[in-house]
């Protein structure tokens, strides 16, 4: 079987995890802690770097730093891992849905100010699957009704947009390193910005609201720290981050290649000015295939090859549906996300695929045409 995704190891990390356990420091205290936020927040070009336990808590983390919370509305994709919602509701506020592209497969700008109330505090942006959402038009919509972005770059390590990188596109972001990310720490995450407050507040909350003196709190926080090990194998994934990239990129360039005139499917998209790492390499069905998805993808498997499904959109999550008034209203058609989920999954794309194994995969999807 060729995995979807695994991780693979590129340089000091054994020789950095083996020193925290060799000098006993292997909780959230230590050198790799600092030396993991200051290395990938240069990388991406933001001053002020805070390493957390994983994507999902640096983005309720991001809400809490910016003051969201019960009345607030938040403008996510309805395509989107559920994650974008739950954090949202976590801090109570109430998610709102927009559509997306139909070829970055982000969240479309031009939808944007229709789903703006008054009760709208913050646009949460998802650069899809790697590629860039198109952050000018963006930030000017938030700029004119005074709203906060946050950029979710949990896939898009490395990706950049008119020539800076993601990250650095917004008042707050946050990535992720869970295993099958460009670059991981196993699990993790880490929040970056500009804005020395914000990162001053993001420290207090993820350190359970400790100050001084240290069991008197001004601030309810919450224990949103990274280890010592893990940010010792972050650091080490850092150090070789261009490597990653490139490979990511050259993996999906040999996808590209392969599947350039199999017009049984529809292919991912760079759009100019903008650099995707193709975190995973995705997918779409057309109908002249003569499958569905799911056929194509139960297929793939008996011949060795795995894959995922593309997310579902909000508007299908039943754990979204209630009466609970923080959940997002699911009612409207929101074409694009529902066609995507319908279409879409993604092949192999862990950067240690060889030439040969990404030549079986494509030859195997396109024998199964009908």
């Amino acid at each position: 079987m060729i995995p979807v995704c695994e991780p693979v190891l590129l340089g000091n990390e054994k020789k950095y995890v083996m020193d925290c356990l060799d000098t006993l420091w292997i909780s959230s205290q230590g050198k790799y802690v600092r030396m993991f936020e200051e290395s990938f927040a240069r990388y991406c070009g933001v001053p002020y770097g805070l390493a957390c336990g994983n994507g999902t808590v640096g983005l309720h983390m991001a809400l809490e730093v910016l003051g969201i919370g019960p009345g607030d509305e938040v403008i996510i994709p309805d395509f989107t891992i559920v994650v974008t919602a739950n954090v949202a509701i976590l801090a109570g506020a109430r998610p709102v849905l927009v559509d997306v592209e139909p070829d970055t497969w982000c969240i479309d700008p031009a939808k944007i100010e229709a789903a703006i109330t008054p009760r709208t505090k913050a646009i949460m942006v998802v650069h899809m699957y790697g590629h860039p959402c198109d952050m000018d038009p963006i930030n000017a919509i938030a700029r004119k009704h005074n709203l906060f972005v946050i950029e979710d770059c949990c896939e898009s390590h490395g990706a950049s947009y008119k020539g800076r990188m993601t990250g650095s596109l917004s008042d707050i972001a946050v990535f992720s390193f869970y295993g099958n990310k460009v670059i991981t720490s196993g699990e993790g995450g880490m929040l970056l910005t500009a804005n020395k407050t914000y990162a001053d507040k993001a420290s207090i909350f993820r350190d359970n609201g400790f100050e001084v003196p240290r069991f008197l709190h001004n601030v309810r926080g919450m224990n949103y720290r990274l280890t010592n090990i893990q940010a010792a194998i972050g650091l080490a994934q850092t150090e070789k981050i261009d490597f990653a990239v490139a490979r990511k990129r050259e993996i999906a360039a040999a996808y590209l290649a392969e599947l350039a005139d199999f017009e049984h499917v529809t292919l991912p998209v760079e759009r100019p000015g903008c650099r995707s790492v193709y975190w995973m390499f995705g997918v779409l069905i057309n109908d002249s295939f003569g499958r569905t998805k799911e056929e194509a993808m139960t297929a793939l498997k008996e011949r060795g090859v795995d894959t995922r499904s593309f997310f579902y959109p909000m508007t299908q999550q039943k754990a979204l549906r209630g009466d609970d008034p923080r959940l997002p209203d699911l009612r409207g058609h929101r074409p694009v996300s529902a066609d995507l989920a319908r279409r879409g999954f993604y092949l192999p794309s862990g950067i240690g695929l060889t030439a040969d194994q990404i030549r079986y995969c494509t030859d195997t999807l396109k024998s199964l045409r009908r």
